[in-house]
C-alpha cells in the first residue's frame, strides 16, 4: 500500500481501526465460548484411594447397572453394606474424610465408569467442618448431580442428610440448615433425599450417643442397623 506523506489513506486507515474495534468487541464473547479448562478442588490425598478402587476394579471389575455409594467415611466404614441390602448390587465407594466436591471430581474414575442404576451419596459434614458454608454445601450438591447427570441422564441419585454427631454439636444449627437447603435442591432435581438425620436425635433434638463409636462421630453397628432401615425403601432392587 503506497504512503502519503509517510501516513496511509485515510480510507485504509478508518478500516483499520474499524477492524480493531470490532476484534476489541467481540473478545469478551469469544472469551466467554471458549471452555475452561477446570481446576482440581478435591484434595491430591485422596488419589492413593482412588488409585484402590481401580486396582479392585482391574483386579475384579464390577457389573454395570448397580448401586454405588460414594463420599466419606460413614460411607466407607459401612463394612456391612452388601450385608444389609443382599437383594441389590452394591458397590461401597466411599473414601476418607472426603467432602461433596471430592466426589464430584473423581465421579469419572468411581462412579461413571459402572453405568450405575442408582449412586447413594452421603457427604456434607466434613464440608461444614472444614468452614464451609451451608449454601457452598448446597451448590456443591447441585453440582454433583449435574456431574452425574451430564453422562448419565437417567440416573436415579440418593442423598442421605448430615448426620448429628456428638462431636460436632456445635455445627448441628448449620448441619440442619444445609440438609434443608439441599432437600430443597433435592425436590427440584428429583433426587430423593433421604432423612437419615431426625431419628439419629433424641427427644431433646441431640444426637444420640447410643449410635456412635467412642470418636463420638463415626457410627457403630447400631448407627448403621438405623441406617439400613430408612435407606432400604429408597434402593432399586
Amino acid at each position: 500500500m503506497p504512503l502519503i506523506g509517510n501516513r496511509l489513506p485515510s480510507s485504509v486507515l478508518c478500516a483499520s481501526l474499524l477492524l480493531a474495534a470490532l476484534l476489541a468487541g467481540a473478545a469478551p464473547a469469544l472469551a466467554e465460548r471458549t471452555p475452561q479448562v477446570p481446576q482440581q478442588v478435591s484434595q491430591p490425598n485422596w488419589e492413593q484411594d482412588i488409585q484402590r478402587f481401580e486396582a479392585q476394579d482391574r483386579a475384579r471389575p464390577p457389573a454395570p447397572a448397580g448401586v454405588v455409594f460414594v463420599g466419606s467415611s460413614s460411607i466407607r466404614f459401612w463394612d456391612s453394606l452388601a450385608r444389609d441390602f443382599p437383594d441389590v448390587a452394591v458397590l461401597n465407594r466411599g473414601f476418607g474424610g472426603s467432602e461433596i466436591r471430592d466426589s464430584t471430581w473423581f465421579a469419572d474414575r468411581i462412579i461413571l465408569p459402572y453405568r450405575p442404576r442408582q449412586v447413594v451419596l452421603y457427604a456434607g459434614d466434613n464440608d461444614i467442618n472444614s468452614g464451609r458454608d451451608t449454601q457452598q454445601v448446597a451448590d456443591d450438591f447441585a453440582a454433583f448431580v449435574q456431574r452425574l447427570r451430564q453422562d448419565l441422564p437417567e440416573v436415579r441419585i440418593a442423598y442421605l442428610a448430615i448426620k448429628p454427631s456428638p462431636s460436632r454439636i456445635s455445627q448441628l444449627p448449620r448441619q440442619q440448615q444445609a440438609n434443608a437447603l439441599i432437600a430443597a435442591s433435592a425436590d427440584r432435581l428429583g433426587v430423593d433425599f433421604i432423612d437419615v438425620a431426625t431419628p439419629m436425635l433424641d427427644a431433646a433434638g441431640q444426637p444420640r450417643p447410643e449410635l456412635f463409636v467412642a470418636d463420638q462421630l463415626h457410627m457403630n453397628a447400631q448407627g448403621y442397623a438405623l441406617w439400613r432401615e430408612v435407606v432400604t425403601p429408597f434402593l432399586q432392587p
